[in-house]
Parts: C-alpha cells; structure tokens; sequence
C-alpha cells in the first residue's frame, strides 16, 4: 500500500541550466543570478543536473559543487531537487551525498540503453540505498529506454518512491500514466515535454518540469495557478506564451543545439554566459543574434 508519509511534490519544478566560464568551470556568480532570478517568481522548485542543466556533460566533482551551491542559494526557500542515473555503480553513493547537502529529492534517468528486464531491480537497489525520496526520470531521447508503466506499477508504494517526472514525447503515454497512478497520495506526476504540459495538467498531472521557466519562470507559475483554479482560458494563455518563447531555442534544432541556444537566450538576459560544456556547442555569432532579434520582439530583452 502506498505510504502516505511521503511529501506530495507539486507545482513549477524548473530544470535549471548550468553556468559554465569560457573554460568550462563552474560559474558561482552565474549560479546564483540564476538561481535568485527563478526565486523571484516563487518556483515551487529547481532541479539540477537535468538533461537541461547538462547533467551527463558536468564533471563529477563540479556536479557535488554545483548541488552545494543551488542548496545554499536557495536557503529552504524552494525545494531542490538534483539528476542522477550514470553513476553506475555509486548512484547511491552519489545521491545520498547531495541529499546530505540539501537535496530534498534526486530525480533518476536510466543508465543509456539499459535492458528492460533489468530496469525494475536497478531502480530497486537504488530506492531500497537511498536516504530520501527518488522521482523516476523517463526520458527515452537521452537514455535510448523508456521506462514501462508495468514497471513504475510493481515500484509504486516503495516507500522511497515519490513520483515520475515523465519527458516522453507520446501523448498517448500521458494519458495512460495519469489514468493509472494519477491523483495518488504520496506520488506526483509531473510532466517534462513542453507540448504536452496543457494537455497533462488538465488530466491531473501533479506539475511541469518547462525548460522554457529558466527565461520565463512568472509565466510558468501563472500557468500553474490557473491550471489549479480550473481558469482555462488564461491557462491557454500563458501555455501559448511558454511555446513562443520555447520556440526561440527549440524551433529548427536537435536537443543539443536547443540547450546551447538556450543558453545563448539567457545571456541576452544578463544571467549566464552562452557557454556549453563538451559534446555541445556554443552557438555561433550570426545565431546568437538571431536570438537576440528574437528576444526583442517577444519583449524580452528588458524585464521578465
């Protein structure tokens, strides 16, 4: 049976980028321009070492650096929640380290192309290691897997287990995912693909997990308040806002070219540099003003 002592996690999660320097180091005044910027529209919580925050490109040692830094930054003030998953064989190790440093939750892709049948035993050996509760992460065009429903129903009720932050791009998938463990006590859904935040919040989804919040965090939040207060006509506002800026770095590009123009877009915002950390790329002169031009139209560029 599920226990209900676990906390409900809800609301605006948003997946926070990784400032790096020209030599890719950690950017500690960037980290916390970023984090202050996010805090000031009252996310409900900031997730590090995502696939938005380059998690698999962070150096091992920069990765705890980083936890310590959002943590002591964000000083109680919102929930936060750090990536594991290709740590193999440490993740325990690893994710008790940064709940010890103020992680109130990890969030956990499967290690790239791991075979299904050994998927329900990895998470298990690392719910049954941790300190702290765990979202399951499926994000199937990073990992090559997708984590079968069947396997997050035998996990359910796990006391560790506090939900799933699903970024599948299958509609057909949402809607079976809430239809089976949605409206649970004790464990959140929350909903990663940008395209289907509407749709999943409106089936019962817990909260969004919008890489657009890192530019535009007050417009996710009202997006999240209106979902609450069934005001669906300002909720297809603000969703039709999040896709119109998301499309400044999204439109026309893959996933790694879509983190480094999103970096390039925050730049222009005087938050980071458009610096990316190895295998991505940073975006080229003619592209970041491009982006600039954008930005400027969608009245960005001054203010949130």
């Amino acid at each position: 049976m599920m226990s209900e002592t676990i906390k409900k996690h809800r609301g605006v999660v948003v997946p926070m980028v990784t400032p790096v320097t020209p030599e890719g180091q950690l950017d500690a005044p960037a980290v916390g321009r970023v984090v202050d910027f996010l805090l000031a529209s009252r996310v409900d919580g900031i997730f590090v070492l995502g696939t938005t925050g380059e998690g698999s490109g962070i150096p091992w040692a920069q990765r705890r650096q980083l936890v310590d830094m959002v943590a002591a930054q964000a000083r109680g003030r919102t929930v936060v929640y750090a990536g594991i998953g290709d740590a193999h064989p440490r993740e325990c190790e690893v994710g008790n380290e940064f709940l010890a440093a103020g992680v109130e939750a990890l969030v956990c892709r499967p290690p790239a192309s791991m075979p299904l049948e050994n998927l329900e035993s990895w998470y298990r050996r690392i719910l049954d290691g941790l300190n702290g509760p765990l979202l399951l992460y499926n994000m199937p065009a990073t990992s090559k897997v997708s984590i079968p429903l069947d396997v997050v129903g035998r996990l359910l009720g796990h006391p560790k287990l506090a939900g799933i932050k699903d970024s599948e791009n299958n509609p057909r998938r949402i809607e079976e995912l809430l239809k089976r463990f949605g409206g649970r006590p004790g464990f959140s859904v929350f909903i990663g693909v940008g395209a289907l935040m509407e749709m999943g919040c409106k089936l019962g989804a817990d909260g969004i997990v919008p890489s657009v919040g890192n530019l535009v965090p007050d417009t996710c939040i009202q997006f999240d308040h209106a979902v609450r207060e069934t005001r669906w006509e300002e909720v297809s506002a603000c969703f039709s806002k999040m896709n119109a800026v998301a499309a400044l770095y999204q439109k026309g590009r893959n996933l790694n070219e879509s983190l480094a123009a999103l970096k390039a877009a925050m730049f222009h915002r005087g938050l980071c540099s458009p610096h990316v950390m190895p295998p991505l790329v940073k975006v080229r002169e003619a592209e970041m003003e491009q982006i600039r031009q954008q930005m400027g139209a969608l009245h960005l560029l001054n203010g949130r």
